[in-house]
């Protein structure tokens, strides 16, 4: 590869980390928009959450397909490699968590008119605030490449876990006690698994920013194992 084709390509990788740290931005600020129609019962403020993800799902494509012209064109190799193979994952767990976001607002159209018992808005409150920081801290590490703070995502999100834990106890205590019914109970569930999807998905990002660094992830060491003992059986 010549210096100037070298320049391009490396222009052009700036370019789509750029773009993956913007869908990142976009994606962090679907969170508190979310909880916020979410504890208010504001349909009109989820429908515009709802709406915007069409910008999240524009900038999404825009990258994908970035990313294949960069492969189909450059065929990069190594740690290039990794990078757009990384920011091609982390659109995707960026995409979904948008989504996710969606399904909270799309919730709040299936409890309107629901009154919340406030230990519930509590947890969901706290519940909304650790998602959208690991989110955060997820676009941070892979914009900085920092790779200590990838590896931390993993027990941070333990929080989140917790509280989810928290909020369904809470869920139950409430139905049994008649502040809730049934199907608000399973809807208030889901939208505690929809935050806790969106941990995941944050501790994802950090798992490729550490493959992107390192070359690993957590499935090579599984795959490691399955080979020993293939070995072993043979």
């Amino acid at each position: 590869m010549s210096d100037e084709i070298r320049k391009q390509f490396h222009s052009a990788l700036d370019a789509v980390k750029a773009d993956v740290v913007h869908l990142g931005a976009l994606t962090v600020e679907t969170i508190p928009r979310a909880t916020a129609a979410l504890l208010a019962g504001d349909l009109q403020a989820a429908q515009v959450v709802i709406d915007d993800d069409d910008v999240v799902d524009a900038a999404s494509i825009r990258i994908e397909e970035e990313c294949l012209r960069i492969l189909a064109l450059q065929q990069p190799m190594a740690r290039d490699l990794r990078a757009v193979m990384t920011a091609i994952k982390l659109n995707w767990d960026l995409e979904r968590s948008a989504d996710l976001s969606v399904n909270i607002c799309k919730a709040v159209r299936r409890i309107y008119g629901v009154e919340l018992p406030p230990r519930i808005r509590g947890v969901i409150d706290q519940m909304s605030q650790e998602a959208r920081q690991l989110m955060q801290h997820a676009v941070a590490a892979y914009q900085d490449v920092d790779e200590a703070l990838a590896a931390a995502l993993d027990d941070m999100d333990d929080r989140l876990d917790g509280l989810q834990v928290e909020l369904v106890r809470e869920i139950f205590e409430a139905h049994e006690g008649g502040q809730l019914q049934l199907q608000t109970a399973v809807q208030l569930a889901l939208i505690g698994r929809y935050y806790e999807r969106i941990g995941d998905h944050a501790v994802n990002l950090g798992e490729r920013v550490r493959y992107l660094v390192s070359g690993w992830m957590p499935e090579h060491t599984g795959a490691a194992r399955a080979a020993t003992r293939a070995a072993d059986q043979a």
